[in-house]
This record gives C-alpha cells, sequence and structure tokens, in this order.
C-alpha cells in the first residue's frame, strides 16, 4: 500500500461528496477531532501502564471509536440523516459515565488545576483538546449542516474528560490541586 497519493499537493483534500481546501471549516472540525483522538490513545495507554484504571482504559477505546464516527459524520460535503452513524446514544452513555466518575471523586467546590496524576493531565490535555474541537463544530455548523448528535457529544465529552480526570486522580490517590484564587463555583452535593 502507498501512503501518498499527491492528490493533495495542490491544497485540496476529499470529503464525501467532493473536494475542498485543506483549511475548509469541515476539515478543521474532523481534524480537530482525530487530534483529540490521537491524545485519548495516549492517555489509554498511560492509563493502562498506572494499573488500576481498567474502566477509564475501556471507556477510553469505546471513546476514540465514537470520534472516528464523529469525524466521518462531519466528512460529508451534504450530509443526510441516514448516512450518520452518530446518534443519541453515545451522548447518554457519557452522561451515565460521568455520574459515576463524579461519584467517585471527592467533591469539588472550586477550579481545580489540570495536573495531578499522568492520566489526569492527559485527560485534562483531552477536555481542552474537546473544547477547541466543539469550538470548531460550532463554526463549522454555523455555514453548513452537520450531525446535531455528534456536537451534542463533543460537547458531552468536555465534560466527561473533567469527571475522569478527576476519577483516576482520586483512583491512583492523587489529590487534585485547587486554584487557590478561585471563589467556590460548584454546588455542594445535596
Amino acid at each position: 500500500m502507498r501512503l501518498y497519493t499527491r492528490t493533495g499537493d495542490d491544497g485540496q483534500t476529499s470529503v464525501k461528496g467532493g473536494r475542498v481546501r485543506k483549511d475548509d471549516e469541515r476539515v478543521e472540525a474532523y481534524g480537530t477531532i482525530d487530534e483529540l483522538n490521537s491524545f485519548v490513545g495516549q492517555a489509554a495507554a498511560v492509563a493502562a501502564a498506572a494499573g488500576g484504571l481498567d474502566e477509564l482504559v475501556v471507556q477510553l477505546a469505546q471513546i476514540q471509536q465514537e470520534l472516528f464516527d464523529c469525524g466521518s459524520d462531519l466528512a460529508f460535503a451534504e450530509p443526510k440523516s441516514r448516512q450518520m452513524k452518530m446518534d443519541a446514544e453515545p451522548a447518554v452513555r457519557l452522561e451515565g459515565w460521568i455520574d459515576a466518575h463524579v461519584e467517585a471523586a471527592p467533591e469539588v467546590t472550586r477550579f481545580i488545576l489540570p495536573g495531578g496524576s499522568e492520566v489526569s493531565a492527559l485527560l485534562h490535555v483531552c477536555r481542552t483538546v474537546c473544547r477547541r474541537a466543539e469550538r470548531r463544530v460550532v463554526t463549522l455548523s454555523a455555514e453548513l449542516p452537520v450531525n446535531p448528535e455528534a456536537q451534542k457529544y463533543i460537547n458531552r465529552l468536555s465534560d466527561y474528560f473533567f469527571a475522569a480526570a478527576r476519577f483516576a486522580n482520586a483512583r491512583l490517590g492523587v489529590p487534585d490541586t485547587e486554584y487557590v484564587r478561585s471563589a467556590e463555583v460548584f454546588r455542594k452535593k445535596k
């Protein structure tokens, strides 16, 4: 198999249903999701090596598959619902994982600094890249049609990474570091 095709040498790339410039909003959106997927893979590898985070490793593997689905959905020049891979179920599943991770971590009332364990630090990188991907998808959706379920999933996913980062620290016995000048911004559990 030859990896290079030379078809993009003029600054154009193929999307499903046509060709666009490589800096097209659609390419920016799914390209940022691809970047996020790489960081998720790194976080999963570090979590596996750390030990004791098997459920997190399984979740991250599922997320990687779904990120490919999101990218696929965004790669259509003219998306039609019957072609889309993402539906409502993955975002709902993320909500369950988020709730479980929040319950397993100590209560937080202030902003925290990204870090603690290496796994947590990488999950915070995933969170911030995910937020950038979401901004790219929102920009795209203002110009062209996108699968709303993919957009919803990316929004929910950044919350997942925050909760998972705190869960990883708690599971590994590493405390989160609060931002010292933070006001109390999170409501206490009732």
